[in-house]
């Protein structure tokens, strides 16, 4: 079994200034990154799920983007603001935060709610 039950990937690609395309750094890559890294630590969940940086994943011109596997949804756009509604409606319920997946790159699989820690009730 793996150590971790889900991961978020959060884009934090830096592109050199004026680039086309942007980048999600300057979008506010690092600031999602830890907003999910202080959700999940503030729900006790740091050692079953978790926020890792990314490098680019080729979306940038859509806003920073969070991959959640093992579904494989891909969210952009995301802002701070929204790391909590992703939190509770996706990592924790199973329910994609529809709103925010990126079109045309589709899922893996269906989202199930997350297993509560035996004999924890402070995950929720």
């Amino acid at each position: 079994m793996s150590r971790y039950q889900r991961h978020l990937f959060v884009c934090v690609n830096c592109r050199p200034e004026g680039h086309p395309r942007g980048c999600c750094a300057d979008r506010g890559g690092e600031e999602v990154r830890a907003a999910f890294k202080k959700g999940l630590k503030k729900r006790g969940l740091a050692g079953r799920v978790r926020a890792n940086a990314s490098g680019c994943l080729d979306t940038c011109e859509k806003g920073v983007t969070v991959v959640v596997y093992p579904e494989g949804v891909w969210y952009g756009g995301v802002t701070v603001d929204d790391v909590e509604e992703i939190l509770t409606s996706h990592v924790l319920g199973g329910q994609v935060v529809e709103r925010l997946v990126q079109p045309g790159v589709g899922r893996l699989g269906t989202p199930l709610p997350l297993p509560a820690t035996p004999g924890c009730d402070e995950d929720r």
